[in-house]
């Protein structure tokens, strides 16, 4: 999967979802080093580490634009001191749209370069 991400400032607001809330963004430096490890694999298109990565994404709670199913993946991004996948997750869209959740996808920031 090939990524272009686009470029903002580190928690500026755009408009991205389809409810038309606000969506904070977040730069790809902002993001912690586990998660810029993650969106690494994500371009080179793995190995990931995880047997769950790069499942499809069902968007249940619609905190994602609207899409039709297999449109978003999910991928884990590790914890430092956690055993398990802990919470925090990259999903990315085909094929350029990327949104990161540090609290199990509660809340989203779409990720920009």
């Amino acid at each position: 999967m090939l990524l272009a991400l686009g470029s903002a400032q580190t928690y500026a607001y755009a408009f991205g979802s389809n409810n038309d809330r606000e969506m904070q963004i977040i730069t790809v430096s902002a993001l912690p080093p586990e998660g810029r490890e993650t969106l690494h694999l994500i371009k080179r298109g793995g190995p990931f580490p995880y047997p769950r990565d790069g499942v499809i994404f069902s968007n249940f709670e619609k905190r994602l634009p609207k899409h039709e199913r297999g449109y978003y993946r999910e991928f884990t991004v590790k914890t430092p001191g956690i055993r398990n996948r802990g919470a925090r997750r990259i999903v990315c869209g085909q094929p350029v749209e990327c949104y990161y959740s540090a609290d199990h996808y509660r809340t989203f920031r779409r990720i920009v370069e």
